[in-house]
């Protein structure tokens, strides 16, 4: 989703390179004004690009309507902000109902119907609106076990029905089991990796179920910190063709998305990393950006923290997201780890 007014002032240079590459994730960002037809676009409007003489940039649909401008019944710019505005207002329904809420409702609500609704709200958040409410569940679910609740309890006070739809849902989620959530780890078997990499040293611990961490010029006493209940086994053991994967994807970045990762945030935080392995390689995007294609336009600080937060660098590709001035901007491992990151795609591509 994205929210026009996070922006104080168009760059009317950065404006128009999207317009020219037709750039969807600016969408809602800005308008572009054609002052010789009188109209104004989307950034992607697939329509001919004007002559730049002829081209002004507006911050949104109303600012450029006072201007004199009508919207484009090709490209349709200010559905943008209905779009928006319809998810944003599901969020807030989902979040406060005790109880699950149908497709047909929330779409209803909306004045669209489930099949549009449903697509308009999964490219949006990366989730469907009854998957949004599961990870919603599961995340109060874990608050409660993270205060010392028992699992009983932490089940009910998250909206459950019962135990069996707990833990049939946590456990597609959580990767780790739901008994051992609040236990560091306890139980789970971890495989781990120092390996050479051009990037320097780099570590790659997996469970069964995916990799789970990997990180620059950490070792296992840092994974212990992270894990320290868990079984830490030094070697890939029988999951050295995927450690052979990993190291591949780092080397050419862009080419994981198929690897399994085992990894757990809140609901929130896995909006920002699905909306990070959505950025093709070669591509980048702002915090703003970012925190608008999680759901939350507003949060452009917690979106800046939970790309922090991403416990496995290169497959969730948190390197891609820059500063709005085109500014790199921070990296756990380094700026120019993620500099040569950047590189390497822009070059593959």
């Amino acid at each position: 989703m994205t929210e026009p007014s996070v922006l104080t002032e168009p760059d009317p240079d950065a404006c128009w390179r999207a317009v020219l590459a037709r750039d969807r994730g600016q969408d809602g960002r800005f308008v572009t004004g054609v002052l010789s037809t009188g109209i104004y676009c989307r950034p992607s409007c697939p329509a001919r690009h004007p002559a730049r003489a002829n081209v002004r940039f507006f911050r949104d649909g109303r600012e450029a309507a006072a201007a004199g401008l009508r919207p484009c019944l090709r490209c349709r710019p200010d559905a943008v902000a209905r779009d928006d505005a319809a998810v944003l207002e599901a969020i807030a329904a989902i979040r406060a109902s005790a109880e699950p809420i149908a497709l047909a409702q929330l779409a209803a609500g909306a004045g669209y119907s489930p099949s549009h609704f449903q697509r308009l709200f999964a490219a949006r958040t990366g989730l469907s609106p009854a998957a949004y409410a599961r990870a919603l569940r599961a995340e109060r679910a874990g608050e409660a076990l993270s205060r010392g609740a028992a699992v009983s309890e932490a089940i009910y006070e998250a909206g459950y029905s019962g135990p069996s739809r707990f833990y049939a849902e946590a456990g597609e989620r959580l990767g780790m089991a739901p008994s051992v959530w609040r236990d560091g780890g306890r139980g789970v078997r971890i495989w781990w990796s120092v390996v050479g990499t051009s990037l320097g040293p780099m570590l790659v611990a997996m469970t069964e179920r995916g990799v789970c961490r990997l990180s620059f010029g950490e070792g296992k006493a840092d994974l212990a910190r992270r894990f320290p209940r868990a079984e830490l086994v030094e070697g890939a053991g029988d999951f050295s063709e995927r450690l052979a994967e990993v190291v591949a994807a780092v080397e050419r970045p862009g080419q994981g998305g198929a690897i399994p990762l085992d990894v757990q945030g809140t609901v929130f935080q896995e909006a920002v990393w699905r909306a990070l392995r959505a950025i093709p390689p070669g591509e980048t995007r702002s915090y703003a950006q970012l925190a608008a294609a999680a759901g939350q336009p507003r949060a452009v600080r917690a979106a800046g923290s939970a790309n922090g937060a991403n416990p496995v660098a290169v497959l969730i590709p948190c390197h891609r997201v820059i500063r709005s001035d085109g500014s790199l901007g921070g990296y756990a491992w380094g700026e120019g780890i993620k500099r040569e990151l950047l590189t390497r795609e822009t070059r593959k591509g």
